[in-house]
């Protein structure tokens, strides 16, 4: 062991195991501190402090381990990992260590912020009720967004959910202040070509002017994924409580994330729980999630928009499941929708935005939202039960009724969930596009929505006015 003026220097590592290596002996070393390993070549690899006890410390190498012997040499500094942070962050790209991907250099900042943060005490919290239009129909007109809120994308292997997220994360608007709204953006475990389509996007969109972008790829170190949605927490934190933006963070692919916490807890020989995920998967999330949100007297907001993919569509695995735990509501992407053409293939039945209610209405959208919504719902419900008994007594076996539903919920998957990659429609369309497929009901049907709406916004009204 020896001194330098960094910070202590170990050649105490008696075991390697992946990106995992034990040092022996360690005195005055603490959880997360931020430590340098020397490879032979001479270059450091940052990595950080996993456990300790009064003998040992766990540490976790941010980069590859190959090459590295038990005569390796650990500088542990003392310190936490830090980012620097300031307003030219936006419109950059860095890696999943924080490193920059666009040939430019690191910030310039003597700010410089823990990455680990702390989520926000409830005390604190702020009620979000400020809606945020993504310009993507199935969403903004019947599971909101609202400013604060944490709403996740449920999605399968396959999905196109990678282009809906470059989709919000180029139209996502706060309706009339625009100027205020900053992305930040991270992908964990990518494969090449899916950041290259990022990037792509974001450039020739110009999206990435108000975008900051954090790439972890699938070949870099699995661990960096760790890292990766709590630098992009703390960025956001950062644009929205110290500088007053409205910010919307969008992290893919959140099971890649929960698959490098399991590859961990493996390595530390920590005793699984479902699937081989560590007890401590919830906690976890939550430290990543609860970031999110609004603080009472702060003029900025973090939105949260977590997606995942569920393994075989199964919305109980543990990373759906939890996740549905801490976040308010849940939009999913179906298999069946897709393969039938339509995208996004948003299931509105099981999609839930919980504080949709509080965004909605005559102050921030239109005093008609709310009724249509649920208008659409019930429509749209029995149609897709009406195409259900389709499959047994055929097309004549239903009723004039019952045909009528069917047609509805055809043309509603055709015209108002399906849209364009491209296609950014405002509120004003969207309600105006349902009140076009409500018309395909006879009006006695239309019972969730009151008569003064009807007489009001009904296509048929408007054209005898």
């Amino acid at each position: 062991m020896g001194s330098i003026e960094a910070g202590l220097v170990y050649k105490t590592t008696s075991e390697i195991k992946g990106p995992i290596l034990i040092i022996e002996n360690v005195r005055e070393v603490s959880y997360d501190e931020v430590v340098k390993i020397k490879r032979p070549t001479g270059e450091e690899v940052t990595g950080s402090v996993l456990d300790v006890s009064k003998e040992w410390a766990i540490v976790q190498c941010f980069g590859d381990t190959s090459g590295l012997d038990l005569d390796v040499e650990i500088r542990f500094t003392g310190d936490v990992l830090r980012i620097p942070v300031s307003e030219e962050l936006i419109g950059r790209v860095f890696s999943g260590s924080f490193q920059p991907l666009d040939d430019m250099p690191l910030p310039l900042s003597t700010d410089l912020r823990d990455v680990n943060g702390g989520t926000i005490n409830p005390a604190a919290r702020d009620v979000p009720s400020e809606f945020i239009q993504t310009g993507i129909s199935s969403i903004d007109g019947m599971n909101s967004l609202v400013r604060g809120q944490k709403l996740p994308i449920f999605s399968e292997s396959g999905l196109p959910h990678n282009q809906l997220a470059a989709q919000i994360a180029r139209q996502a608007t706060i309706p009339g202040k625009e100027e205020e709204f900053a992305i930040v953006f991270a992908a964990m475990g990518i494969k090449n070509e899916e950041a290259d389509f990022f990037r792509d996007e974001f450039e020739k969109t110009g999206a990435l002017g108000k975008t900051v972008m954090i790439l972890n790829l699938a070949d870099d170190p699995p661990i960096e994924r760790i890292v990766t949605p709590r630098i992009a927490e703390t960025i956001a934190e950062y644009l929205a409580f110290d500088l007053g933006m409205h910010v919307l963070v969008i992290l893919t692919d959140m099971t890649n994330y929960a698959e490098a916490l399991r590859s961990i807890s493996i390595a530390r020989e920590e005793i699984p729980t479902r699937k081989g995920y560590p007890g401590y998967l919830y906690s976890d999330l939550a430290t990543i999630y609860e970031r999110a949100g609004r603080i009472k007297d702060k003029k900025g907001s973090v939105t949260l928009m977590p997606i995942l993919s569920m393994p075989a569509g199964d919305i109980t695995h543990p990373v759906p499941d939890l996740t549905g735990y801490i976040t308010e509501g849940q939009l999913i992407l179906q298999r069946e929708l897709s393969l039938r053409g339509i995208y996004p293939p948003m299931n509105v039945l099981p999609s839930l935005s919980r504080l949709m209610k509080d965004g909605i209405g005559e102050k921030t959208t239109r005093k008609d939202h709310s009724d249509v919504s649920n208008q659409l719902y019930m429509a749209y419900a029995e149609g897709t039960r009406a195409r259900g008994l389709v499959r047994i007594v055929g097309v004549v076996g239903l009723s004039d009724r019952e045909r009528t539903w069917l047609e509805f919920a055809d043309q509603f998957e055709q015209r108002f969930v399906n849209q364009g990659p491209y296609e950014n429609r405002s509120i004003e369309q969207t309600l105006s596009l349902a009140w076009a497929l409500l018309a395909i009901l006879p009006k006695e049907d239309l019972i969730r929505i009151r008569e003064s709406y009807i007489q009001e916004f009904h296509p048929t009204n408007k054209r005898e006015r």
